[in-house]
């Protein structure tokens, strides 16, 4: 009750000054005690437990008028890393991907959530050899959040001006891979005229198709 009033009360007051979108709730398991960058704005260790808050949080939010963005997946909270500066990875077998950081997320996609923010982490166990970040890895946004979990909102990124992204792939191309690999929003581009400038060029050359601009 009390994480369904925070997400009522937020709603209220947020649309009494014209804001229809929160970038909230956090739901990710802070099963880490080292994490630099989650830690407090988690609701928890346990999995069932952060997933039933991070539920009727987004309930409280979205009865009372205003969207509400489940964050970060695909789980930001087994990392002593903070993606503001580099690249986390987060380690254990798809079992335990699936068992512990996958289960706030269906919880908020069966409470209906109208959007979900990308993290920049790695998984290994799915990025493969590649191993880019969730963010601008369409084997995560596009195979597991739409395909496996089954999420037919808006997925919008983390800030990509972070240094998990900056630093390896640029404002632009950063643009272009997290477009290509499933996600609508495109949050705070390091360079918003050189992040434009790079998806047009890619919509021209024929690299991101017209069907997934439209």
């Amino acid at each position: 009750q009390d994480a369904y009033d925070v997400g009522r009360i937020t709603a209220l007051e947020g649309r009494a000054v014209g804001i229809h979108l929160a970038f909230a709730p956090d739901a990710d398991v802070n099963n880490n005690p080292n994490n630099p960058v989650i830690n407090t704005r988690s609701f928890g260790e346990d999995p069932d437990m952060v997933g039933r808050l991070v539920a009727a949080s987004i309930k409280g939010l979205q009865e009372n008028g205003m969207l509400a963005t489940a964050k970060h997946f695909p789980g930001h909270g087994n990392t002593s890393t903070d993606s503001h500066l580099s690249l986390p990875v987060i380690p254990g077998p798809w079992s335990q991907l699936s068992a512990v950081e996958l289960v706030p997320s269906r919880a908020a996609i069966e409470a209906g959530v109208s959007l979900v923010m990308s993290a920049h982490v790695t998984m290994p166990a799915i990025a493969g050899e590649r191993n880019r970040p969730a963010t601008l890895d369409p084997q995560m946004l596009t195979g597991v959040l739409r395909d496996s979990l089954g999420f037919h909102g808006l997925v919008v990124t983390d800030a990509l001006d972070m240094g998990a992204l900056v630093n390896t792939y640029g404002a632009g191309e950063a643009a272009v891979l997290a477009f290509l690999a499933g996600a609508d929003l495109l949050l705070q581009p390091a360079d918003p005229k050189v992040a434009v400038d790079a998806l047009t060029e890619a919509v021209e050359s024929g690299r991101v198709p017209f069907e997934r601009l439209d």
